[in-house]
């Protein structure tokens, strides 16, 4: 018969009586930036040279973007040999968004860390380095974060702070398995991420050559331009013969996101999923920030948006990266978010990557300060590509297995994220023990 855990009482709560609970700093080495050695803007290499430099906008979904980075020159790294990252380095935000947090599984070059990034290591004794990445995505770690966030103008995590955090340590040999399983899920669904960055760029390729490069396959299969295309001058430049160039919002639908009144419950907590700008960093859409009702779409500005519609944001940052995406469920919006839908002519796979040719164009216009915006009579007055109906078919048929198995990878990784997030907590407090190999 299988042993029933019994529980104790700790400071953080119940955990198995086999389970210790002490504080971080007995057992990890944490490092972050000095104060003097933070790092300028005008410090940053553009010719490819130097060393790598990570920041916090690299760490998203608990994964490092390694196509996002900076690069310093080498001086800089060597003269903090404490943040010179290795193989299996935690790095947490510990500044503004503060615990974001991601593991590096491998490092592809000699990298670094700005400052606002804590370089973390467990002493793999008494704390294995993965389990100790699950408590810092664990609810529980996020709660103490949300803790010492209260009262804050900038939100800060002070090292001292940090190093008191209390922990509940399992045997060695169960930290190992819990983590094994923690990292599994983790592994499958970074893989399903990967296969949909490649799909993405799979998909950017075909558009770059039949729209940019205009080597679509001709009537008897050859590449257009380069077999001999008849070109013509447009307001874009040279486009096949026969192709024009019109206004976005005279050949697709455009609509505007709303919020629904706040001071009205019933307009809330529906369900209908609702995003606001914040969601488009994802690609496709599928997590919605919160839920609206029948009465709350039916009395607002906001417009239920069909899945594949292209979403893009009104509000930007000086000096950051527009992200555009592609709604992978149904849902509304706020004002913030405007969708572009697809039509029998053009299909999402068509507008997203127009969109992303584009953006640079169309976000010129943007007006305001640090937070710049656009408005939807810009983007109704872009221009658009009109090729002719047969080659936007035949792009159509072409690309939009990609988009399906993008949409079916991502309702994969959300099932998979579900089942570890439902796990972690109760294999961190001891409320399901894993099995120990004798």
């Amino acid at each position: 018969m299988k042993q029933q855990t019994k529980f104790k009482k700790t400071e953080i709560g119940l955990i198995p009586e086999d389970w210790d609970v002490d504080v971080l700093n007995k057992y990890i080495y944490i490092k972050g930036r000095i104060g003097w050695k933070g790092l300028k803007k005008s410090e940053y290499l553009k010719d490819g040279s130097g060393v790598v430099i990570i920041n916090g906008t690299q760490i998203q979904n608990n994964r490092l973007d390694w196509n996002n980075y900076g690069r310093v020159p080498e001086f800089r790294y060597d003269e903090s040999p404490e943040i010179q990252l290795k193989d299996q380095d935690i790095i947490m935000t510990k500044d503004g968004t503060i615990g974001k947090v991601a593991f590096i599984e491998k490092l592809p070059e000699k990298s670094s860390v700005a400052s606002g990034i804590f370089v973390i290591r467990a002493d793999l004794i008494h704390i294995n380095q993965k389990f100790l990445f699950c408590y810092f995505i664990s609810p529980f770690f996020k709660w103490l974060i949300e803790t010492r966030k209260e009262g804050s103008v900038i939100p800060h995590l002070y090292q001292r702070d940090f190093e008191e955090f209390p922990i509940s340590l399992p045997p060695i040999r169960e930290q190992e398995q819990i983590s094994k399983i923690i990292f599994n899920l983790n592994s499958k669904i970074e893989l399903l991420q990967k296969q949909n960055e490649t799909l993405e760029k799979i998909g950017q390729e075909i558009f770059k050559q039949w729209f940019v490069d205009f080597e679509f396959p001709n009537a008897e299969g050859k590449p257009y331009k380069s077999s001999g295309g008849r070109m013509v001058e447009s307001e874009l430049g040279e486009i096949p013969q026969g192709w024009s160039v019109g206004k976005l919002g005279n050949n697709l639908k455009t609509v505007l996101g709303g919020t629904p009144s706040k001071s009205k419950p019933k307009y809330w907590e529906g369900n209908i999923p609702w995003i606001n700008s914040g969601a488009i960093n994802d690609f496709p859409v599928m997590n919605f920030s919160e839920t609206i009702s029948e009465l709350g779409l039916k009395n607002s500005a906001a417009k239920l948006m069909p899945k594949g519609t292209v979403v893009l944001p009104f509000v930007i940052s000086v000096g950051k990266e527009v992200r555009i995406s592609v709604l992978g469920i149904e849902s509304s919006g706020n004002q913030s978010v405007l969708g572009i839908l697809e039509n029998e002519e053009y299909s999402s796979e068509f507008i997203y990557n127009w969109i992303q040719l584009r953006k640079g164009h169309l976000y010129l216009s943007a007006t305001g300060g640090a937070q710049q915006h656009i408005n939807k009579g810009n983007v109704d007055s872009m221009e658009l590509l009109i090729p002719e109906k047969k080659i936007l078919m035949n792009f159509n048929m072409a690309t939009k297995n990609v988009f399906n198995k993008i949409y079916l990878n991502s309702e994969a990784i959300l099932s998979l994220q579900k089942t570890r997030d439902l796990l972690l907590p109760k294999l961190m407090t001891g409320k399901i023990r894993v099995p120990l190999k004798a």
